[in-house]
């Protein structure tokens, strides 16, 4: 049984679906069911290893580095005032004090967190507080926004779908079991663990059986091919080589050199000793305005200079890359188009997304 927690952010509430709310709580445990949290817990192990480092060896932070992280956050999710960042904040049941914990850890992790090894602290038997710092991390991070988004696709597809049947149920089972590494006969004591019963690991099945069951049906190659043909273009892949000048007058006689003297990128960068490297992106990686340039751009020419922070950089595009239906990176990129696109429109329908007040539901 809860104790601390109970009352922590884990009661946040995340959505609600056919009268019922689902919290923080319920979207961790169902990445635990699936387990797609420990990549999560390890870094957030590694970054207060960091952290802990850094107190030991007396290292003070940055002030202004870390100010600078936390402007930008603000900065991103258009918080202008302190009162907007607070009621943010309150919206998510954290503090002031969570925001500045988590960017001063962020800080230690870049700082001093090379050669350091995390004491192997399992989810399930770490202590309150920490839990309650990594949902902080989480949801500061927007890793929780996915997480979020995973509870409320599969609620969605449990109202949309039939109840499963029982050969449906017991392949979600086996695959529990092996992606978690467990037998059948210890189960009961997994679920003890995480403060769950049979009834909740039935619903999870239920739930993932529904969710499979849709995908089947919506990631089909027609319904790839389709999307395929008609949003390719922005599943091009751009390769591209890019010098770095220290002002805009430096750009623009290195793309002279490039466009009418006919040197190559590499030597005008080692002529004027810039810093030179190749890149390549998907063109719907990159803002809308910048995807129209390169569109427009040949294979072999360069684009205009563009500011970056205090520099500019020259960029010519060496070559473009026609999306392929067999590339395994253009698929996965299809599929989650379509899956997006469906279950968007599902969710909408059956679940209400919430963040706000503590959940007073008792598990």
């Amino acid at each position: 049984m809860r104790t601390a927690e109970s009352l922590s952010g884990f009661e946040l509430v995340v959505c609600v679906c056919r009268g019922q709310q689902y919290t923080a709580r319920d979207a961790i445990d169902l990445q635990i069911l699936r387990g797609e949290l420990a990549d999560q817990w390890k870094r957030f192990l590694r970054d207060v290893a960091a952290e802990d480092r850094a107190y030991e060896l007396d290292l003070d932070a940055d002030e202004t580095a870390v100010s600078a992280a936390a402007e930008e956050f603000r900065y991103g999710h258009d918080l202008i005032s302190a009162e907007e960042t607070e009621g943010w904040l309150a919206n998510r049941n954290l503090t002031l004090d969570d925001f500045s914990d988590y960017f001063t850890r962020r800080y230690y992790a870049a700082t001093a967190g090379e050669n350091i090894i995390a004491d192997e602290v399992e989810y399930d038997s770490a202590s309150s507080e920490l839990r309650q710092s990594f949902l902080a991390d989480l949801i500061l991070s927007g890793e929780f926004d996915r997480i979020a988004t995973a509870l409320m696709w599969r609620l969605a597809a449990r109202c949309a779908e039939p109840d499963p049947t029982p050969e449906d149920i017991s392949i979600e089972e086996r695959c529990f079991f092996q992606r978690n590494k467990i037998e059948e006969a210890q189960l009961p004591n997994w679920l003890k663990m995480i403060g769950r019963d049979s009834k909740w690991f039935h619903e999870m099945l239920c739930m993932e059986a529904a969710y499979r069951g849709c995908c089947e049906r919506i990631l089909v190659p027609q319904a790839r091919q389709r999307e395929l043909t008609t949003q390719g273009l922005l599943l091009t892949r751009i390769e591209t080589e890019v010098i770095e000048l220290e002002s805009r007058e430096a750009a623009h006689e290195a793309l002279c050199c490039v466009r009418e003297d006919g040197m190559s990128m590499k030597e005008v960068a080692a002529e004027g000793r810039y810093p030179y490297r190749q890149a390549a992106f998907v063109l719907e990686d990159i803002p809308a305005d910048a995807q129209q340039k390169f569109m427009c751009t040949s294979p072999g020419n360069a684009l205009e200079p563009v500011a970056r922070g205090d520099a500019f950089e020259v960029c010519r595009v060496i070559s473009k890359i026609e999306p392929q239906a067999d590339d395994p990176s253009v698929q996965s990129r299809i599929d989650q188009r379509l899956l997006q696109r469906h279950f968007l429109e599902l969710a909408n329908r059956c679940v209400q997304r919430r963040f706000g007040r503590a959940s007073t539901r008792t598990e």
